[in-house]
């Protein structure tokens, strides 16, 4: 082990023992999010160090005069680092700042610019990631899912899947791809399901997944992240293609994690 490696465990160490979530706190946020109900003992214990390690690497600043409880940065950073919780927070180098906002925000911008970046709407957001730059959310948004969640909608999820995306230098769908991973079989699977999207919604038929993404390829593989999250059945049965590949990515499988928490439950 070289020296940097050695002093990064120490630090890693030190955070985790001196400035753990309290766990009082971590339950009020576990029991609130549905999205987290079907994590097993160990996997949310490792959520929890990585929640903790992500707090520190990360600024969570309150916009437009909203004050930021220790709660909602909780909520918030258990929420974004279920996705990196087989990947590690290596993921989301290269920025550091989270800005929350009271509710949807304006914005005069378009969806995707040379300068990466991204929205989940053109003119009111709940929430937009930038390129080498922050995540900004919609508090309102977030706090509304706690209460009401819907099956393929996380704003959370959605914003930093695109982070993740971004990792190859922009957002195009195309998120850095393990080394066993074949690009053509991601290729085939995420835009030929894309292009399906794009019929559908070109002909007004309905849609199993979510119209807004067949906006363009990045905002198919936020919504799809969004979908293997919140609703893995959904999307396990009408994308199996893009089902697989995404637990390839994410080496997660939500709708065998869930399957395995109902069987549980019912004993």
């Amino acid at each position: 082990m070289n020296i940097i490696n050695w002093v990064n465990r120490l630090r890693v160490r030190h955070t985790l023992t001196q400035y753990p979530i309290p766990y009082e706190l971590w339950e009020t946020v576990i029991n609130r999010a549905s999205l987290l109900h079907d994590l097993s003992a160990t996997e949310e214990a490792g959520l929890r160090e990585l929640a903790t390690l992500f707090l520190h690497q990360k600024t969570i600043t309150g916009a437009q005069g909203l004050l930021v409880s220790d709660e909602m940065k909780v909520i918030i950073a258990a929420q974004a680092v279920l996705l990196v919780l087989e990947l590690g927070l290596d993921y989301y180098n290269g920025w550091v700042e989270i800005i929350l906002y009271p509710s949807a925000f304006r914005v005069n911008h378009g969806d995707v610019d040379q300068n990466g970046l991204v929205s989940s709407d053109s003119h009111n957001l709940s929430g937009e990631s930038w390129l080498r730059g922050p995540v900004i959310l919609s508090w309102e948004d977030i706090e509304y899912e706690l209460h009401t969640p819907h099956s393929g909608y996380n704003v959370v999820v959605h914003e930093f899947a695109h982070k993740l995306d971004m990792l190859n230098g922009r957002a195009n769908g195309m998120p850095p791809l393990h080394p066993r991973m074949e690009i053509d079989q991601w290729t085939r699977a995420l835009s030929g399901a894309f292009e399906i999207l794009q019929q559908q919604v070109a002909h007004q038929h309905p849609t199993r997944i979510n119209a807004y993404a067949a906006t363009t390829p990045a905002e198919y593989f936020a919504v799809v992240s969004e979908y293997f999250f919140t609703a893995p059945d959904v999307l396990g049965k009408h994308c199996p293609d893009v089902y697989l590949q995404l637990t390839q990515f994410y080496r997660q499988n939500p709708a065998s994690r869930r399957e395995h928490k109902m069987t549980e439950n019912a004993r």
